[in-house]
């Protein structure tokens, strides 16, 4: 069976909840305050693992007990944890996450380990062809180069979340890049052209296409409540949004990856992994955190039908 690799960032979150985040100067009361596993690699990892495909991790944590927590909360969902490496140089990564009442959010992270993440960690793990090997920029943006170019190599498909958005990465990672997802902030920085919250579809798939440098690439702008769009050479995909209720925000795309790269490791085609990664997205918007949001298969095709 296929299985998702997934090159990426692990935190422990620090999210606190409150009916309004503090203007500069300001101090306000929160209402909860929570530590749990986080970053946008153990987040669409869990997403991945959630849909019962296997799952294999590349990444760094610290000698700490963060480090300890993070470990045991994947080995608890049956992630392959014998590519992370304890680093004694770095403390486990964190990051500060603030969620309003709007369902809102306001994050800071400080890398810490994530940043030592090199290209020797991913030896560790065989990729094979047919395998789904995704990244994001929250690790060393070489690192992920050179994970990618195996993967191409072993014949395996790429998917690169280039977020945050940052303009360090070589020239061989967008090559080596078979789907790229980005949000709407992030593709109007990486095309060079303004796309706002609520740019027709159309508009949106043309400024995307800008970023499709070689035959055989796929784009997917994931667009909030309005669902999301992959466009390619030949045409696009539009998979609308799904209402819900949200409380929290935070992950949400990460989990749309994770879920996406779980669907086509198990062999969908992509408009039907898109669907089905748009509802678990939504699914995870309906709770509170970000690692422990991600829904399961069964939940997910309880609303698929």
């Amino acid at each position: 069976m296929a299985k998702v690799v997934i090159a990426g960032s692990i935190n422990i979150d620090i999210l606190s909840t409150m009916t309004r985040a503090p203007r500069a100067g300001e101090t306000v009361n929160g209402d909860t305050v929570a530590f749990m596993p986080g970053g946008k690699g153990l987040n669409q990892a869990v997403a991945a693992a959630q849909q019962g495909l296997p799952v294999a991790f590349v990444g760094r944590v610290g000698q700490d007990a963060f480090g300890d927590q993070v470990i045991a909360f994947f080995r608890e969902k049956g992630i392959d944890t014998g590519a992370i490496i304890r680093t004694g140089t770095a403390p486990t990564a964190n990051a500060i996450i603030l969620v309003d009442g709007t369902a809102e959010n306001y994050i800071v992270v400080i890398p810490a380990a994530n940043a030592e993440t090199c290209p020797a960690d991913a030896e560790r793990l065989e990729i094979a062809a047919g395998d789904v090997v995704v990244s994001q920029f929250e690790i060393p943006r070489t690192t992920i180069a050179a994970v990618f170019r195996r993967a191409r190599q072993a014949g395996a498909r790429t998917i690169l979340n280039a977020a945050p958005a940052l303009d360090d990465a070589p020239e061989s990672l967008w090559a080596d890049t078979d789907i790229l997802v980005v949000n709407e902030t992030e593709l109007s920085h990486f095309a060079g052209v303004p796309v706002s919250g609520d740019a027709p579809v159309a508009e949106v798939g043309d400024v995307a296409r800008r970023l499709i440098q070689r035959p055989g690439q796929t784009v997917i702008a994931t667009l909030g409540v309005r669902g999301a769009v992959a466009v390619t050479a030949e045409g696009e995909i539009l998979v609308p949004g799904r209402a819900v209720k949200a409380v929290d925000t935070t992950g949400a795309g990460d989990c749309f990856v994770g879920s996406l790269s779980a669907r086509l490791a198990a062999g969908d085609d992509l408009a039907a992994a898109m669907r089905y990664a748009n509802v678990a997205a939504s699914i995870s918007v309906t709770r509170v955190g970000t690692g422990t949001a991600m829904p399961t298969a069964d939940e997910v095709r309880a609303v698929l039908g």
